[in-house]
């Protein structure tokens, strides 16, 4: 599925910001920034947003987490887009009467609903979304519980509430196929699907050795968004945390950190690298270009250095990820600090920030998904959570709009690769891109949904 690059011709536009316009005129030299921190590097980015941050966390979907946050009835389907008034509520039941399980820390820690495809393909009932708690077993495999209904406890969640309040939230963001993370991931590189379920992992990657899912190794082939910005001259990375330590390891396993729940030094404990989707292709698996720890994230805000384009990727205990020992509130605590120290960076007023959940694993959500893709024909998964924050969002909205992790692939390359979308030749062709949740007089140039 390789695709041929081209270098495109771009002329900056005009900005709003005076400043912004004529740091994209301007020498190198003469930018009010420093080099490092220049996302014209390569081509000058088509909107105010200099700098992006796409925050993955895991396993939920848009009931279980936004349910109780919005208030429009059930199956209202609110056309209006001023907070959590014009989104759905979580039905008080689901279709076989099941009402939610409260999903506070113990509950959370103590149950992983099963989430591979063939079980979601049983819940989700040809989009009837009425058997999360009582599909039938798949291939002897538990599928149904009534556990897989369920919705946060408002006052552990209460924080990201107040963050979505803030900015913009999704109610209308898709998990692309149904099945687990790993299989999801691949959008947010390749804007298309490569394998199923976990059913892969990174051949020859910092940590493999560490996983326990048995997955089969392998080497992707394929142009990823990564290597297409890289080809621009364009600076990304991933910053996942926990990475230095498991580098420092290899081929081994590190001590699991002191606040780890679960007894064992890997996966939640530890770096997993079939998370990372750029770990599976040789030009960007553990090329120290892009692939760094989250210290250095860390490092980036607060010294500068920050790429106009940043995934960032916890540690799976905080990543929210059910069972295990994994708590909500170490997922808010991340969350909301890391949202902190962005926004409280020198990068602040040239920064959007995305939250968004790689998968629904396998709890109830209300939205039929979208048919199949035209692309891939794989059939989309349930909806899952995604918010935009900073000085671009627009503040306090919802939108409606159809958009998918792959979404966010097609705004990386309008925003930063000459409004050249589709360069992937995968549903970054196709889906809408994100600019329902952003706001034009704060980006500069109208960003297309």
């Amino acid at each position: 599925m390789a695709t041929t690059l081209k270098r495109v011709l771009f002329v900056c536009p005009l900005f709003v910001a005076a400043v912004v316009a004529a740091a994209c005129k301007s020498s190198p030299a003469s930018r009010p920034f420093p080099p490092e921190d220049d996302a014209c590097a390569g081509t000058c980015p088509s909107s105010n947003i200099k700098h992006l941050v796409v925050i993955i966390q895991e396993n939920h979907t848009f009931d279980d987490h936004f349910g109780a946050y919005c208030t429009a009835p059930p199956g209202s389907n609110p056309t209006c887009n001023a907070g959590p008034s014009c989104c759905e509520a979580m039905p008080a039941t689901d279709p076989a009467g099941t009402t939610p399980t409260v999903l506070g820390d113990t509950t959370m820690a103590g149950y992983d609903p099963p989430h591979d495809s063939t079980c979601e393909t049983a819940e989700i009932d040809d989009g009837k979304m009425d058997m999360f708690a009582t599909a039938p077993a798949q291939a002897g495999n538990a599928c149904g519980s009534p556990q897989n209904v369920a919705v946060v406890d408002p006052t552990l969640f209460q924080p990201v509430w107040d963050l979505a309040a803030t900015g913009a939230l999704a109610d209308r963001y898709f998990q692309p196929v149904i099945g687990q993370s790993y299989a999801n991931d691949m959008y947010f590189a390749r804007a298309a699907y490569v394998f199923a379920n976990d059913d892969d992992a990174p051949l020859g990657a910092v940590g493999v050795t560490c996983g326990v899912e048995g997955a089969d190794e392998v080497q992707l082939t394929g142009t990823t968004i990564g290597d297409v910005l890289t080809a621009a001259s364009i600076p990304w990375a991933f910053y996942a945390e926990g990475y230095t330590a498991m580098q420092q390891a290899d081929p081994g396993c590190p001590p699991k950190p002191a606040d780890c729940p679960f007894p064992l030094p890997f996966d939640p404990c530890g770096f997993e690298p079939s998370d990372v989707p750029f770990e599976y292709y040789a030009s960007t698996r553990d090329n120290p270009a892009t692939m760094k720890d989250l210290s250095a994230f860390d490092d980036a805000l607060d010294q500068g250095g920050l790429p106009a384009v940043s995934f960032v990727k916890a540690i799976e205990y905080k990543t929210e990820h059910p069972g295990q020992g994994v708590t909500l509130s170490a997922g808010v605590t991340f969350l909301t600090g890391i949202v902190e120290h962005i926004l409280g960076s020198r990068y602040r007023a040239d920064t959007l920030v995305l939250i968004t959940y790689d998968e629904g694993g396998g709890y109830y959500d209300h939205i039929t998904p979208p048919p199949p893709s035209p692309v891939d024909g794989k059939p989309y998964g349930t909806r899952v959570p995604l918010m935009a924050l900073g000085p671009f969002a627009r503040p306090g909205s919802v939108s409606h709009v159809v958009t998918e992790h792959s979404s966010v692939v097609k705004l990386i390359e309008w925003n930063f690769l000459g409004q050249q979308t589709g360069q992937l030749g995968g549903r970054d062709a196709v889906v809408a891109n994100l600019g329902s949740l952003l706001d034009p007089a704060a980006t500069g140039a109208a960003v297309p949904e």
